[in-house]
């Protein structure tokens, strides 16, 4: 049993009301500044017949028992994208929403199995056009707060300073000390050997069964992420291929895709694409990630049908899914997430 006392006691929520009073008050604000340009603020189910295909990310199974005494499988969505894509698909222009969504094997001071997501689509837009959204909400949600700074775990970020934008491969020169799409060729294909023989030169762990996505990884996490979104907030933009199953490719360079993500205090705030809309290569891509989740977690997830057929209808488009309980943990002074949701999930001892 845990020596804390549960969020439900009076004199816990005493203390935690008035940071979930501002949390409803930032909520407020984005859906008003998000209505004022002609957005539409969207509902979508959370029970899927495909949870979302990223590799590592686990979901929560369910069942439904139909009418006629059958029962289908149903997963709980990892996040609401595949159907604000049909939405787009169906005609929506501009779209929002306030997503409860739900990850398996996720726990900790950034991480709850059930958390908020606000997701925006932009159709006929570039995913540049996302990076100035994000900037404008990471002062939005400073001015409702009345704070000057975010903080988080000793660090600092401005968010009224115009966010610093850095490619990943400059990240990784800057921070790693080697270039990243050494190992990428033009058609987006990774050299595994080539990225460890760099990594073991840089100091940093390759063991025979790590894969190249595994060797980016280790390296984004220990060496690039502690160093961003340090003083004001960081766009780290164009993932290479490999990294952005959603994304499509760069117009500039074959080697990576229109992909970004935002941090601030070393904290990931939002990913972001510019949409592929090629249901081959989308399927192509999905199978691939599906293939390396069973051979790390022995598990695999249905596709959906009805997305990968939508994209056939989907116009060119630019989308975001940004973690709000992690923003209003930040423009709050938080130390968790759960300081900030109002009714967290419950753990229990065994």
């Amino acid at each position: 049993m845990t020596d804390r006392s549960p969020w439900w006691t009076p004199h816990v929520h005493a203390d935690r009301r008035p940071r979930l009073l501002a949390r409803g008050r930032i909520k407020a604000a984005f859906r008003a500044a998000f209505e004022a340009q002609d957005f539409v603020e969207v509902e979508t189910a959370a029970l899927q017949v495909s949870p979302g295909n990223e590799a590592h990310l686990a979901a929560f199974a369910t069942e439904m028992l139909r009418i006629d005494g059958e029962r289908q499988l149903l997963y709980l969505h990892t996040s609401p994208e595949f159907a604000c894509k049909k939405l787009l698909a169906a005609g929506e222009q501009r779209l929002f929403t306030f997503a409860p969504v739900y990850r398996n094997r996720e726990r900790g001071a950034l991480h709850s199995p059930e958390f908020t997501m606000l997701e925006w689509y932009r159709a006929g837009e570039t995913y540049d056009r996302l990076m100035e959204d994000s900037a404008a909400l990471l002062r939005l949600a400073a001015e409702v707060a009345d704070i000057g700074r975010f903080r988080f775990r000793g660090r600092e970020a401005d968010p009224f300073a115009e966010p610093e934008r850095v490619s990943v491969s400059e990240a990784f020169r800057r921070f790693v000390g080697f270039d990243i799409l050494d190992s990428v060729d033009e058609a987006g294909g990774t050299d595994r050997d080539a990225l460890a023989e760099a990594m073991r030169g840089a100091g940093l762990r390759a063991t025979p069964d790590d894969t190249w996505a595994d060797l980016f990884s280790r390296a984004l996490v220990e060496r690039v992420e502690p160093m961003i979104g340090n003083g004001r907030a960081t766009i780290l933009d164009e993932y290479p291929a490999a990294e952005a199953a959603l994304a499509r490719r760069s117009a500039r360079d074959p080697r990576v895709s229109e992909r970004f993500e935002l941090y601030a205090c070393g904290v990931e705030l939002a990913n972001a694409f510019g949409e592929l809309t090629d249901a081959a290569e989308q399927r192509r891509r999905l199978l691939a990630e599906m293939d390396e989740k069973e051979r790390v977690y022995g598990e695999r997830y249905p596709l959906d049908e009805d997305f990968l057929e939508a994209l056939a209808v989907m116009p060119e488009a630019s989308g975001i899914a940004l973690g709000f309980d992690r923003l209003v943990m930040l423009a709050l002074g938080a130390s968790r997430v759960d300081d900030v949701i109002w009714t967290p999930v419950a753990e229990f001892a065994p």
